[in-house]
């Protein structure tokens, strides 16, 4: 296992930075390479996949790390009250504001600010924050005299913010200025063989944490394997927790996981017919679940093409040779990757391990 630079060993508690896969590799990469620096950076990616996590360990690894890091969900405030509390205003301002009140931004100063969510900004404050970008410096609600900052800027976002640009909801000065430095974050069906470190990850921190003993049996990981993840790490996360807490002797078996991943998993395994006219192909469905099986078996054999072979009652030869020739039913060869193969014998073994903790 390739080890990271020791620079980013504070990482390490971060879920959303643990992985193996090539994307996760350049994101460390481009933290590098971008944190001694002040530029704004655009954190892109489904919901559940880490975005606060990253931004986090950008401002971690920054110059300026002993400084604050405010993070701040543009979508859970108000729009009367946003500008507010990104900026701040003078006593008497506006009804109720008793009291002059820094905003966000000043409580960042010479630290980090993360504006989450910053698709849902309204276009009349998306002008005045472009402003605190090209200018440094904030203009409170009610007072004439701006206030100089000196803040990292880092937006983060689920929305395609192109495409908000081309309806009009998003300004597209503001998006070339947030993105300065786009990054990414793939969503975990896409990095899978980086399930197996993510799971033994989460498992070992909730059974330390509620004091207990418990493993994951191969069938029950298998489905973890293959399920698509909607909700990414968060829902991975919360899933493993769950399952530790309802544990009944220790093993988490297939019956202990949710009927959705269950049922998914199972309509997954058992490819639908394919049909043409209003007719079945029946080559082509065989196809599809030949293919399948024969994947199923080099899953439950850890890429042992022997132990495959004697599970579908084949030679090997013969299983081999219909691994070269046959189609997946998108039309692609027919390969199992290695490194996958790797991760989920490194997967397995870990579970029995695990047990005998």
């Amino acid at each position: 296992m390739e080890v990271i630079d020791t620079k980013f060993s504070m990482l390490s508690s971060s879920s959303a930075m643990l992985g193996e896969h090539p994307s996760i590799k350049k994101i460390y990469e481009i933290i590098q390479r971008v944190a001694a620096t002040d530029v704004t950076v655009l954190i892109t990616g489904e919901s559940g996949t880490g975005k606060e996590l990253v931004a986090r360990a950008i401002h971690n690894v920054s110059l300026r790390a002993d400084r604050p890091f405010v993070p701040v969900n543009c979508a859970a405030i108000p729009e009367n009250l946003l500008e507010s509390e990104l900026f701040g205003h003078a006593r008497g301002a506006f009804t109720g504001a008793h009291s002059s009140r820094a905003g966000l931004f000043q409580l960042a100063n010479h630290g980090t600010i993360l504006l989450d969510e910053v698709g849902e900004l309204p276009l009349p404050l998306q002008a005045k924050l472009l402003r605190v970008l090209q200018d440094g410096k904030v203009r409170p609600i009610g007072t004439d005299h701006p206030v100089e900052v000196q803040v990292r800027v880092i937006a983060s976002t689920n929305k395609d913010l192109a495409h908000q640009v081309e309806k009009g909801s998003f300004r597209e000065d503001l998006f070339f200025r947030l993105q300065v430095i786009p990054l990414h974050l793939p969503p975990l069906r896409a990095r899978r063989s980086d399930i197996p470190l993510l799971v033994n990850h989460f498992l070992d921190r909730s059974t330390r944490k509620h004091g207990v003993s418990v493993s994951i049996s191969r069938e029950a990981m298998i489905y973890l394997w293959e399920y698509d993840w909607p909700g990414n790490i968060r829902e991975l996360e919360n899933l493993i927790e769950r399952l530790v807490l309802l544990s009944d002797n220790g093993v988490t078996d297939l019956k202990d996981l949710p009927p959705n991943i269950r049922s998914y998993v199972s309509d997954k395994k058992c490819p639908q017919p394919t049909l043409g006219s209003g007719q079945i192909d029946l080559r082509d469905a065989t196809e599809q679940l030949q293919c399948r099986l024969m994947e199923e078996a080099l899953r439950l054999s850890n890429g042992n093409k022997s132990a495959a072979a004697r599970m579908l009652g084949l030679k090997r030869t013969t299983l081999v040779a219909k691994l070269r020739r046959k189609p997946r039913s998108n039309g692609e060869p027919f390969t199992l990757a290695s490194e996958p193969e790797q991760t989920l014998s490194v997967f397995l073994a870990a579970s029995d391990a695990g047990k005998n903790r």
